[in-house]
This record gives C-alpha cells, structure tokens and sequence, in this order.
C-alpha cells in the first residue's frame, strides 16, 4: 500500500472517535446531487475512497449500490466496521487501490482529496473507473462569515499553516484552491472537466462539540500535549467570551459544501 501523509496517518489514528463525533455530515441536497451525478444505485460498484470513519458512506449505504470502502488508517477502519457493519471495508491508498482494471463504476472521496498524491491518485483512479464512469468529490469547507467561527478558524490558520492544502501564494486554504489544479488533471489525464455545485448546512453544536471537531483536526491531533491543550483553551476563551457563544448552549456552525464530479474518457 502506497504512504499516507505523516499527519494524516498520525492523527487521524489519535482522534478517530473525536473525528466521528464531532465532524460534520453532509447536506441532504448535495448528497442527492452527488449520487445522481455518480449513478449510486443498485446494480452499480461504487468506491468510497478515503472514507474515514464512514460519514459519507454511511449517507450511501441504503442506495442498493455495490458498495465498498476504503480507507489507510486502522482506527478509521475500525470505527467504521463497527457504525457499518454491512459495508465492506478495506485497507488502501489513491494512489495504490486494490481493485482491478475497469471494476468500478464510480468512485466517491469525501474531504479527503488534498491529502492525496494528485498526479499518481488520477493515474490510479484512471486505471479503475471504466471507461464512462465517473468519479465524484465533496468537501464541507469552512464557511468563516459568522465573527466568533472567523475566530475559531484564525486559530487554526496558524495551526495548519504547513497543511497540504494550503495555497501558500494568497494565504488562502481549502478546496477553492485546490480544485483547479483538480481541473488541469482530469483534462491532461483523460477525464471531462468538472462539473461543480455548491450547497449550504450548518452543524449544531454544544461548546464541548466545537472542541471536539477542533481536536479531530490532524494538525491539532498531532502536537504535543501541552501545545494541543494550549490550542483548545484558545478556542474555549472564544466560546466563553464571545458575545454571540457565551450564552448559548447550543451553537450554530456554517459550512459551504462543495461537491464536483468528472466522467472517465473512453
């Protein structure tokens, strides 16, 4: 099996269980699209690629699609095994999956993309998707128009600032920046170009939650204990401070939800 990042590998190991209790799921509507746009239905192979602890698969498991997961990391495996019992789950990477030439009709990646290989993911992933099939992305990225979350997320810009999706050019980060190079692949690797959607959803969550989806983030799940405490105090003392938390026991998260599919050339 090809190498994960360090960091992935690392804290996702450490914080499986704060990343499936605190991590957000996807909106109904984009869920929707991306099955439609995938063909999840029965008599159909899909692949959830990357699929971590299950929260995308689990949004596909009743579709009646042959359907299977795969995902690098043991304690993500695991938890996923145990949520979804009915799900085969195997060990792989993007860039070395265990399938054979042509076998899947499509293949999903849910908020897993940047950490991939890109080149070498979009050979393999060339290699498995029969000719006509397509392969679908989706990313819950970070909505930063609510002051106390822009606080939130200002933390961790400092935290992150070596994680593989940064674009170090603009100081910017996320999917935004990284698709377009996701475009330039399909179009030089055989596939079609992107077709992109974009939703909206917000995560309710108690103080203790927001700790928790902050704690689940990789970078954070790696540092030393006493730099992850002091991490997690910071983004308490927003909670506790700001006008808009401090009262509220329960708080409203936004997210934008991008999703993008590209069909595999004949």
């Amino acid at each position: 099996m090809s190498s994960v990042h360090e960091v992935a590998t690392r804290g996702f190991s450490a914080q499986a269980q704060a990343y499936d209790r605190a991590r957000p799921s996807y909106p109904p509507d984009a869920v929707v699209w991306l099955a439609g746009a995938l063909g999840i239905r029965p008599g159909r192979r899909i692949v959830d690629l990357a699929a971590g602890t299950g929260k995308f698969t689990a949004l596909i498991a009743d579709s009646g699609a042959e359907l299977v997961a795969v995902e690098p990391v043991a304690a993500m495996r695991e938890r996923l095994r145990r949520k979804l019992p009915g799900v085969p789950v195997v060990a792989g990477t993007a860039e070395a999956l265990p399938f054979a030439t042509g076998s899947a009709d499509a293949v999903v990646v849910a908020q897993a993309f940047h950490w991939f290989d890109a080149d070498r993911a979009m050979a393999e992933l060339g290699r498995v998707v029969r000719g006509g099939g397509r392969l679908g992305l989706v990313w819950n990225a970070r909505d930063r128009s609510v002051d106390w979350v822009d606080r939130v997320w200002a933390v961790m810009d400092r935290v992150e600032r070596d994680a593989p999706w940064r674009d170090h050019r603009d100081g910017t980060g996320g999917p935004a920046a990284q698709r377009w190079s996701e475009r330039d692949l399909a179009a030089r690797d055989g596939w079609t170009p992107f077709t992109e959607a974009t939703f909206c959803h917000v995560q309710d969550a108690a103080h203790e939650d927001v700790i928790d989806r902050i704690r689940s983030v990789s970078h954070v799940a790696v540092l030393p204990p006493a730099s992850q405490a002091a991490v997690l105090d910071e983004i308490r003392a927003i909670l506790r401070e700001h006008p808009d938390t401090r009262d509220e026991p329960i708080l409203r998260i936004p997210y934008r939800t991008d999703a993008m599919y590209t069909e595999r050339l004949s």
